[in-house]
């Protein structure tokens, strides 16, 4: 999903420094080194060739196919945020909601893409290929956007006592003012210019990913003092409660991804199929993936492999790296075993039985994963206030806001402010009655992301390259990438592939017949399944890079130990959690009433 993207809010020189060294296209301050760069991108379907050619014209076609007051603009009424939610039928009529997903879950979907996923070198308007693209993620739900490199190389995110280690989190300041029953409320730590100091800066992006960001900062620090009061755990040192208490939460953020997120998003139906039958077309062992990889670069043309070599030639070269290892498999096992050394000496013993993991198709990164943004709303109840009249409602994003207000009318993120805080009832269903729904599957994208803040100054997470729209931004990267049509994959995996009929609104762009797949995820889950979860080649993908992606990781709870039950309380009882169990038990759930 990207949603994101640029040097974090710090200064204007910073920014231009790292937009002019790097060449990127997002805004991340942290992290600034990739933990493995030999950890690349690849593709699923390295045979099928791309949905049209690689070009400007191209380009351009698929940026109009994504403006504002174009095909997939949802035209909402920008007006008001509270009619935007009370009054959907006259403000948002082709802005549909989805009565089987709420409101939170498009920001918990938000936050695992920021776990697996961050691309900060690939330019917008360049053609690039998967294996010249570096993940600065690990491919694996391990919560390193969490983490970060552990306590000893990101001490800057961790409070360590004789007893334990914790995250840091700060109090805002005025917030028992607004807030009901006066509760205290809290944030991420900032530099004093307002810089998140987290392992990923792109959490920051907005107010409601940002305070979950935060919750899950308050879970390990609840878990480690559950942890810490067992007798069992009694003798331990600071570094073993440590392990402990990220192994728990790690698991229970896995068995939620599971259990709950992917049924939802794909269908309980379609995650027992592919957990009985496994994966049919993504490979996630890194060995059989670089031979893939090796017959994709063979497809090639030669001035292509000959632009590569020079691309990777100057970008490691502007590393630091040397341009004779940078590819080479016979330095895996050095590179592993360095890496294996430095977790080790970071507290991270649980990481020592790794190798390097699988990589990420950009079928998933670039296309399929980012159906969640056709579930944004545009306006958000943020938190109820300190009584009914006082609640703050405000749309997720605004471009018409003063970039230099510290408290603006929007919810973007790199802001404190006393009311800048989230009450988690509006955007999950804690049985209260006060939960909302998030929008349909479809290729109707609220207006608030047809043009996103960040031209007029640098925000967290978002772009300023000039091209402000996210689906004129997605499809774009189809062009650069090369990805294949979503009729391709569809014949691929035997599925029905949609009609020129049932995409008869691409003609005037030349793409009824070969569909970018991005678009045609969305449109595929609009006329097969109403919207309310992704279609058959959407859930193939999306489903596969999840569960192969649970699988391969050897410290992950499915492949070491895959009987295992969630341990902690929660309201459906042992052996059960959910997201709202997470809330509660970090503390950030403070009751209205």
């Amino acid at each position: 999903m990207e949603w994101k993207q640029s040097c974090l809010l710090s200064i204007v020189v910073t920014t231009m420094a790292c937009q002019s060294v790097f060449g990127e296209t997002v805004n991340a301050r942290f992290p600034r080194e990739a933990q493995d760069s030999n950890n690349k991108f690849i593709r699923m379907f390295p045979n099928l060739e791309a949905f049209s050619q690689r070009n400007d014209r191209v380009r351009n076609a698929v940026r109009n196919l994504g403006a504002k007051n174009g095909l997939l603009d949802a035209q909402d009424n920008m007006t008001d945020p509270v009619q935007s939610i009370t009054n959907q039928p006259v403000f948002s009529p082709l802005n549909l909601d989805n009565p089987k997903m709420t409101a939170g879950v498009t920001f918990f979907g938000q936050f695992l893409d920021h776990d697996l996923t961050l691309d900060l070198r690939s330019k917008l308007q360049e053609k690039t290929g998967p294996s010249r693209t570096v993940n600065f993620r690990t491919a694996a739900f391990d919560l390193d956007s969490l983490y970060g490199e552990g306590p000893d190389r990101s001490p800057e995110l961790y409070v360590q006592s004789d007893t334990d280690i914790k995250f840091k989190i700060e109090p805002i300041p005025g917030s028992e003012a607004v807030s009901r029953k006066g509760a205290q409320r809290f944030d991420m730590p900032r530099e004093p210019n307002g810089d998140a100091i987290i392992a990923d800066s792109r959490n920051d992006e907005n107010l409601i990913l940002s305070q979950f960001h935060l919750a899950m900062l308050r879970f390990h620090n609840a878990v480690t003092d559950h942890l810490k009061a067992q007798q069992a755990n009694r003798g331990l040192s600071p570094r073993e409660l440590f392990s402990l208490a990220r192994r728990t939460v790690r698991w229970h953020y896995q068995w939620i991804i599971l259990h709950e997120f992917l049924p939802l998003t794909i269908g309980q139906d379609r995650v027992d199929r592919i957990m009985r039958g496994g994966l049919r077309f993504f490979e996630n062992d890194r060995g059989r993936q670089q031979a893939a990889a090796d017959r994709d670069m063979s497809l090639a043309s030669r001035e292509d492999r000959e632009d590569d070599r020079g691309r990777r030639d100057d970008r490691d070269r502007r590393d630091g790296r040397r341009n004779d290892c940078r590819d080479d498999d016979r330095n895996d096992d050095r590179n592993d075993r360095r890496d294996h050394q430095a977790r080790h000496r970071n507290g991270n013993d649980d990481d020592d039985c790794r190798r390097p993991g699988p990589q990420i198709p950009v079928e998933f990164s670039v296309a399929a994963y980012r159906f969640g943004h056709s579930q944004v709303r545009p306006s958000y109840r943020a938190n109820f206030g300190p009584d009914q009249n006082r609640q703050f409602f405000a749309f997720i994003l605004d471009e018409r806001q003063d970039p230099g207000l510290t408290d603006p009318e929007d919810l973007r993120g790199g802001r404190r402010a006393p009311r800048r805080f989230i009450d988690w009832q509006t955007f999950f269903n804690f049985g209260d009655g006060n939960v909302r729904q998030n929008k349909i599957i479809d290729t109707k994208i609220s207006t608030v992301l047809m043009e996103m803040p960040g031209a007029r100054a640098p925000l967290p997470g978002l772009p300023d390259d000039g091209v402000q729209s996210l689906p004129s931004r997605n499809m774009m990267r189809h062009v650069n990438f090369g990805l294949p049509s979503g009729q391709a994959i569809a014949r691929r995996m035997n599925e029905p592939a949609l009609t020129r009929e049932q995409l008869k609104d691409l003609a005037p762009f030349d793409m009824a017949e070969s569909t970018p797949l991005w678009f045609y995820v969305l449109r595929e889950a609009e006329v097969m399944e109403a919207g309310l979860r992704l279609g058959p080649v959407g859930s193939r993908i999306v489903g596969e890079v999840f569960i192969g992606l649970l699988r391969a990781d050897r410290t992950s709870f499915l492949a070491s130990s895959p009987q295992w039950k969630p341990n902690l309380p929660s309201a459906g009882g042992p052996g059960t959690f959910q997201i709202t169990d997470l809330l509660k038990f970090a503390g950030v759930v403070p009751p209205l009433q």
